[in-house]
């Protein structure tokens, strides 16, 4: 019986966490104009939020290769430097424009091993305040389906209010 309780309530446990989130974020970003500081916070309070959070930042649009994406601001291993729009999950989410949830990367066509120990994936498009794509935003977990759509939905919600907002 414990164990269908914590199934049922994990989710709220989860979607509460990250109300919760998005409020402090709102509130240390508040009258921060600059993209980069924005970034910077927002991943590292998800990386400090959420132990599961193994790699936890951004990849930008190039601005002089609007086809690629280039390490920006994070939390984690050394990550991969270049990504082209669609390669590898960060890749897909850039060239799709859609969030992509991704319960085991060696299962995703084209994955790029940036570190080997990542399983399960999340990456979620940043829009500007323009409606152009600015970035992705990548998490990475060591468990296979760590991510699901309460997390895709939370971090679009987060990442609306903190980019395009």
């Amino acid at each position: 019986m414990a164990e269908a309780f914590n199934e049922l309530t994990l989710p709220a446990a989860k979607a509460e966490r990250y109300a919760v989130l998005a409020e402090e974020i709102a509130s240390v970003l508040d009258g921060e104009p600059n993209l980069t500081a924005r970034m910077a916070t927002l991943a590292s309070m998800l990386a400090a939020s959420f132990p599961s959070f193994f790699w936890t930042g951004f990849y930008v649009v190039d601005p002089e290769k609007k086809d690629e994406l280039v390490v920006g601001p994070y939390q984690g291993t050394l990550g991969c430097l270049r990504i082209a729009f669609g390669r590898g999950v960060c890749g897909a989410a850039a060239a799709s424009r859609q969030t992509q949830v991704v319960p085991d990367v060696n299962a995703f066509p084209g994955h790029i091993a940036c570190d080997s120990r990542s399983a399960s994936e999340v990456v979620v498009p940043v829009f500007g305040k323009d409606g152009e794509l600015i970035a992705v935003l990548d998490v990475d977990a060591t468990e296979l389906a760590a991510f699901d759509e309460i997390d895709a939905a939370w971090l679009e919600k987060i990442l609306a209010a903190t980019f395009s907002g």
